[in-house]
């Protein structure tokens, strides 16, 4: 996977995903406009998502009936990093049920796994601008 983001000035950021548009923004008080989420947002939100996609899938492999889910993430910040999330899991079902999927459920998640795994990362500057998808120009 591959995704690039373009700056649109102030702290408004662009990603272009398949045919969407994420817009990523700071809010008024840090200097953004509040266009969007801000990055951290995003993230809480990508584990959020993941993780109730995560729950579902486990559901349908073992064809069993979900008539709702929804997953509340907490984040807590230790300085400049995200330290610990609580995930928490809500249905009507009862909670036996979702709690005999949940192992299979957190091992779908590939942004908890991906959390967990210590992923590396590499910084690198370019040579010049990216030319083949133009960013539209700062405002």
């Amino acid at each position: 996977m591959e995704l690039t983001a373009y700056w649109e000035g102030d702290y408004r950021v662009r990603v272009p995903v398949r045919g969407f548009e994420i817009v990523s923004d700071e809010p008024v008080e840090f200097g953004g406009d509040d266009a969007g989420p801000t990055p951290t947002e995003l993230l809480v939100a990508s584990m959020a998502v993941c993780f109730t996609m995560a729950v579902v899938h486990t559901f349908r492999k073992r064809d069993r009936n979900l008539p709702d889910v929804a997953v509340k993430v907490t984040a807590g910040y230790d300085g400049l990093r995200l330290s610990r999330f609580r995930l928490v899991v809500h249905s009507s079902l009862p909670r036996q049920e979702v709690e005999a999927l949940m192992d299979r459920a957190i091992s779908y998640c590939y942004v908890s796994n991906t959390l967990l795994g210590d992923p590396e990362i590499e910084y690198v500057v370019a040579d010049g601008p990216l030319t083949s998808t133009p960013a539209a120009p700062p405002q």
